[in-house]
């Protein structure tokens, strides 16, 4: 089976590389994803697999091997884009303004549909079913993710394990990369408000300086990780916007501030929480202002299961070789694919896509992300081979 399938990722590898091209051409936002979805419909079809529809945008396909009910396997892709200006002068480059596949998932929906293809003429040789997951939104809260369960993806049939790949800029082409346990972090995002008295910035006595209160707050929060943390438990908390005044000789009455908050533990995520509120509450109250706090709670921690994560590492040893697989580091950023790994036994693992010589260095969520293209190949024959393959 591991020569067919690799025979078959090699033969299609084109067809997916157009894919590819087509969503990366045509990007759609989080819960937009309307085009994408009728696109993957459309493919699928041509496939000759059943799906059906699920969170208005998001599809689940099921494919059936020998003896359906002894092993039920679900493969997980995921379809938005992020609000970026694409800066790469390739012919497939975005044609949406100021939307781009930035973070990979239009590889990550054409590796699945390569591997689709695969595992549906190769059904006679597997035993189980598959359930393959391709879903909206895992670039906003409340995550798209946690829609799908809502509407029972986890069930009828009801996997036993779930599996997820995601494009890694910093890992050579070539090479794929585990970890078992906790892999990536929980994200929950801050919004704050300061309101006071503006007046005239020459009499600042007459006034409730909300610039000077914001400016305070910022440093004040970093005490929560650097004072409260246990320093062997990584955490973040970064104020990534703030927003008040438009002029020079006016102190504004209002000042907005947004950030995130990431952890690896999730006992320390929610004190942290409470810490936010009382420190942000008593020092804006301590200097004449108000303040409107919401802690948007977002994403879980991501959570590989060891005995799925091994079983996976070793097939993927076996298809790649041992000198290509590597250990995933852990991570601060965010996936909604904890939300799976709450439920079900879950494997996230990457997927090399760097090539230095041609110039393919540039990280996810940035203008110039790009993938060496080889990739796809090697992500179809991977998803395939782990989906024909591995047993809870």
């Amino acid at each position: 089976m591991l020569h067919k399938i690799k025979t078959l990722a090699k033969q299609y590898a084109n067809e997916f590389i157009e894919v590819r091209h087509h969503l990366h051409a045509h990007p759609e936002l989080s819960y937009q994803e309307f085009e994408t979805s009728k696109f993957i419909q459309s493919k699928l079809k041509e496939f000759g697999i059943d799906f059906e529809i699920k969170a208005t945008t998001g599809v689940v396909a099921i494919i059936k091997g020998k003896n359906p009910e002894s092993r039920i396997i679900a493969l997980r892709a995921d379809m938005d884009a992020l609000p970026i200006q694409e800066e790469n002068n390739v012919a497939y480059k975005s044609q949406s303004n100021g939307v781009m596949h930035a973070c990979g998932h239009d590889v990550h929906s054409s590796i699945l549909l390569g591997a689709s293809k695969i595992l549906n003429e190769i059904k006679n040789d597997f035993e189980g079913t598959l359930k393959l997951i391709f879903q909206p939104g895992e670039e906003k809260n409340p995550g798209g993710a946690s829609l799908m369960i809502k509407e029972g993806v986890l069930s009828n049939p009801a996997p036993q394990g779930i599996l997820a790949l995601h494009v890694h800029p910093e890992l050579p082409i070539g090479k794929l990369s585990f970890r078992k346990g906790r892999v990536m972090a929980s994200a929950d995002e801050i919004y704050i408000t300061i309101k006071g008295k503006g007046g005239h910035a020459a009499a600042p006595h007459l006034t409730t300086d909300t610039i000077l209160i914001a400016s305070h707050l910022v440093v004040a929060l970093q005490q929560i990780i650097s004072r409260n943390r246990n320093p062997l438990s990584p955490s973040v908390l970064t104020i990534s916007s703030f927003r008040g005044g438009h002029t020079t000789n006016v102190i504004p009455s209002e000042v907005k501030l947004m950030g995130t908050f990431r952890a690896m533990d999730e006992q320390w995520r929610y004190k942290a929480h409470e810490l936010i509120k009382k420190v942000s509450t008593e020092l804006v109250h301590s200097m004449g202002g108000e303040i409107d706090l919401l802690i948007d709670v977002g994403y879980p921690t991501v959570d590989n299961d060891n005995s799925l994560t091994d079983a996976a590492w070793k097939l993927a040893d076996d298809f790649m070789g041992k000198e290509n697989i590597l250990e995933t580091e852990m991570r601060m950023g965010a996936e909604d694919f904890g939300y799976y790994t709450q439920q079900i036994p879950g494997c996230f693992y990457r997927l090399g896509v760097r090539n230095e010589a041609k110039g393919i260095i540039h990280g996810v969520h940035t203008p110039k992300f790009n993938i060496d293209e080889s990739a796809i190949e090697i992500g179809i024959g991977m998803m395939s081979w782990l989906g024909a393959n591995i047993k809870i």
